[in-house]
């Protein structure tokens, strides 16, 4: 029975807050609940095709994550390895010039003091439209004030994209090569990467309103504050775009549900048992965050106070989205995935629907 998952996606569908969407959930090894509500393109009146393939904004995070974990345990690299020795141009400094040494735990903690919003019009922060290469973009990153000492604070930011470019420096060659040799090749993941595999299957971005619009390109779409990312469609089919690490990739939910009860479970064996511990774990200490109840590992955040963040997961679960239109967790404790994946941004992100339907889930669920 899905009948509060039901209610929440086909309320969104009528009330106009989600074009187009799927779910997806794993219970102990076992898909309890699939549905598709909605337009896969609105305006040809085209209906949600099930597994489409989306657009993954920050969905990219973990799959990179996961790729220098399994990098770590293979020895190719160290948690405590400085960024400079991997990526010799990027050296940010403090504020007051002082030099800061970044290191692999800080990137993949957003701990290192890198921000998302530059005063550089220059930097592209992995969404919008760009031309630039790694080093040609991180460089004019590095040029930049850090907001404070690494390991001295928590912000979200570009750190994912830079940790892709070490990434690829250190596996020779593409950040998609890197990520196919290490996680999406291992567990099947062929719909999922840095291009399109199937031009037909890929889902109509919506940007938020009232009704929500196809998405122009580029476009700002704000959020409460009257600000927000700025989107480019068209980036995934970029030769010369670098290949962003914390927004890049477009995939399926079926890939995705695949990763991460991989994570969950530990099988198949990309990442070996110890560093999936540390991965799932509060790896950020006491630092502030304005999420109440929730820290952060190497994946995402984690709930370490269900009361505190307003959740119905237990403590220890992992959850993160992505600004297209995604949501994601891990309960470990209740051996539960959640993927859900929407083509309207922000809504299907950071809005009320994605809230309101990890919520149906567990309701359905018991």
């Amino acid at each position: 029975m899905s009948a509060h998952v039901d209610a929440v996606m086909d309320d969104a569908i009528a009330g106009n807050t989600i074009v187009g969407a799927e779910l997806i959930v794993f219970r102990d090894g076992e898909q309890v609940i699939r549905r598709t509500a909605g337009w896969f393109d609105r305006e040809a009146g085209i209906p949600m095709a099930q597994n489409a393939i989306y657009r993954l904004a920050s969905v990219t995070k973990p799959i990179v994550a996961a790729t220098a974990l399994a990098m770590i345990d293979k020895g190719l690299l160290r948690l405590d390895d400085p960024v400079a020795r991997h990526l010799p141009y990027f050296t940010p400094r403090l504020a007051d010039g002082a030099v800061a040494a970044i290191t692999i735990h800080h990137l993949l903690t957003h701990t290192a003091g890198l921000a998302y919003a530059y005063s550089d019009p220059e930097i592209s922060t992995g969404l919008g439209p760009s031309e630039k290469d790694f080093e040609s973009n991180f460089s004019r990153v590095a040029a930049a004030p850090l907001l404070f000492a690494p390991g001295t604070g928590w912000t979200y930011s570009i750190a994912i994209d830079v940790l892709g470019a070490a990434l690829a420096a250190i596996h020779g060659g593409t950040l998609e090569d890197a990520v196919r040799t290490h996680v999406t090749g291992p567990l099947g993941m062929s719909k999922t990467g840095f291009f399109v595999a199937d031009r037909a299957r890929l889902a109509q971005p919506y940007a938020d309103g009232a009704p929500p619009s196809p998405m122009r390109d580029p476009q700002m779409v704000p959020n409460e504050t009257g600000e927000g990312p700025t989107f480019s469609p068209s980036r995934i089919f970029s030769d010369t775009a670098f290949q962003s690490g914390g927004a890049g990739m477009a995939g399926t939910p079926q890939d995705i549900a695949r990763f991460l009860e991989a994570m969950r479970t530990g099988t198949p064996a990309i990442i070996t048992p110890p560093t999936l511990a540390l991965a799932f774990s509060n790896r950020i200490g006491s630092l502030p965050r304005e999420e109440a109840g929730q820290r952060f590992g190497y994946l995402g955040a984690v709930i370490d106070d269900p009361r505190a963040a307003k959740s119905p997961s237990a403590a220890g679960t992992v959850n993160w989205g992505g600004v297209y239109g995604h949501s994601w967790l891990v309960d470990p404790l209740n051996k539960l995935t959640i993927v859900s994946m929407s083509n309207t941004a922000l809504e299907g992100c950071n809005g009320q629907y994605p809230k309101q339907l990890i919520r149906a889930v567990y309701a359905d669920l018991g």
